[in-house]
């Protein structure tokens, strides 16, 4: 919600500097596309540090940026306090947690992300009287300064992302080394089946791993291999052509108002309308995509709901007075939150919970650059034709078009996992693929029993651990 509350105070920075709006607007497009931009800097980070110490430094960042910009003193240094190390931050909080929920919830996890993305029109409800009472007592700089001290409640948040499975007490220690012992055992057996030349090619192996490069060690923390996942492509695809419309019809839905000569309280009233329905949309959603009638197919809901918001924006200019604005808002609210609800939701039915950091990441930086222009296509379809319908019909083309890719491409790859899973059942079915298997077995393990002198150190090195085992 903060980038777009932030535009309460562009008026005054835009006289102050005197800018122009399209560069004053800039801010909150550069802070959009940062915050989506750096996701994979954030899941690297989340990886390799965990949720809690990322959310933490996000936060410090946020209100270092937000302080900076009260000492600006050009539109320059504004992009980058407020667009680069605000949205910076932005992305460090964003990130964790949404990955955290993952972590945290499986069998409710639907209803746990539509409630964690209810945040956001609360905020955004909240935010925008705020940030005009902050502006008519202390400036667009004393606001920053209040702002940035606001944002620093985030690592207060970050510092309640409770790590699961830290070992803190003894008794998980206990368990830990008892797991331990046993995963030697295992690798044990494991090296009792295998003969000396399979040992020598696994050092050789080891050494190569030792001297990765630097792409290599970036691929561990960030999972490019899902650019062969069918079901990530289709997401990915389907999304960045969304994002080409998601944001500006939010932008400009207060200035269109008082385009057609409805007072600025009652324009500012749409998005308040907006953000309740929204508020409301998102834990709902939530539950209806947990029922078992619409879980095992969330992605046709969630192509459904990209549709359903592209037709909203294709009506919106049959909406000629404030009754039909009013009408527009709440469909749309409900649209937005069904959308947002199941954003990160569906990704994470498609890679899986081991997956979904990297996943967020390769999305978000992907969506950066659509976030980014969407909202400037937009104005430029108004500067041309002096029309906002233009802008609201191009809007809803793209979403309608977004939907029904995503809806016929899960169809396909719905069936292609229906089709995979039958074939993999009929070959575990098969008497003859399994025998042939148990003969292999055998011969192995004949093969192996004949290098036994060789393999004698072994033999008693698991011993002593099956008893220390059965000891403990």
């Amino acid at each position: 919600a903060f980038p777009k509350g932030v535009a309460i105070f562009f008026k005054e920075i835009q006289d102050f500097f005197g800018t122009s709006y399209s560069e004053i607007a800039w801010v909150s497009s550069i802070m959009l596309a940062t915050t989506y931009g750096a996701g994979p800097i954030s899941s690297i980070l989340v990886n390799r540090y965990g949720s809690r110490p990322v959310v933490i430094l996000g936060g410090l960042l946020c209100g270092i940026g937000m302080v900076s910009a009260a000492f600006c003193t050009s539109i320059l240094q504004l992009y980058i306090c407020v667009g680069f190390i605000t949205g910076f931050g932005l992305a460090l909080n964003l990130q964790p947690s949404v990955i955290i929920i993952g972590k945290y919830f499986l069998k409710r996890r639907p209803i746990a992300n539509g409630l964690a993305m209810a945040g956001s029109p609360v905020m955004l409800c909240t935010l925008a009287p705020l940030n005009q009472f902050l502006f008519d007592n202390f400036g667009w700089r004393g606001s920053f300064l209040i702002l940035g001290a606001i944002l620093l409640n985030c690592c207060v948040a970050g510092a309640l992302f409770r790590p699961i499975g830290a070992a803190t007490a003894s008794v998980k220690t206990q368990v830990a080394e008892e797991g331990k012992d046993a995963l030697k055992e295992e690798v044990t057996k494991d090296a009792m089946e295998m003969s000396s030349p399979r040992n020598i090619t696994m050092e050789t192996k080891t050494e190569e791993e030792g001297g990765k490069g630097c792409c290599e060690k970036v691929n561990q923390y960030l999972d490019f291999s899902l650019f062969k996942h069918r079901g990530f492509l289709i997401y990915l695809i389907g999304n960045v052509l969304m994002f080409l419309g998601f944001f500006a019809p939010i932008v400009f839905l207060a200035p269109y108002a008082k385009h057609i000569g409805i007072d600025e309280y009652s324009a500012a009233f749409l998005l308040s309308i907006l953000a309740i329905v929204d508020m409301i949309a998102r834990p709902t959603t939530g539950i209806i995509a947990n029922s078992k009638w619409v879980r095992p197919r969330i992605q046709y809901f969630f192509s459904f709901s990209i549709a359903f918001n592209g037709a909203c924006h294709l009506l919106c200019p049959l909406a000629s007075g404030y009754t039909g604005l009013v009408v527009y808002s709440i469909f749309f609210g409900l649209a937005f939150g069904m959308v947002c609800a199941m954003l990160f939701e569906t990704l994470m039915d498609l890679v899986g919970a081991a997956r979904f950091t990297s996943a967020v990441g390769l999305v978000t930086i992907a969506e950066c650059c659509t976030i980014l222009l969407g909202p400037p296509i937009g104005g430029t379809l108004i500067d041309t034709f002096g029309d906002y319908k233009y802008m609201f019909i191009k809007c809803g083309a793209v979403m309608v078009l977004a939907g029904t890719f995503l809806f016929i491409m899960n169809y396909y790859n719905y069936h292609a996992l229906a089709k995979e899973e039958k074939e993999r059942k009929a070959k575990e079915e098969d008497p003859k693929s399994v025998r042939t298997e148990n003969e292999g077995r055998n011969n192995w393990n004949k093969e192996t029993a004949q290098e036994g002198p060789e393999l004698e150190p072994l033999r008693e090195e698991r011993e002593g651990l099956k008893k220390e085992v059965n000891g403990t």
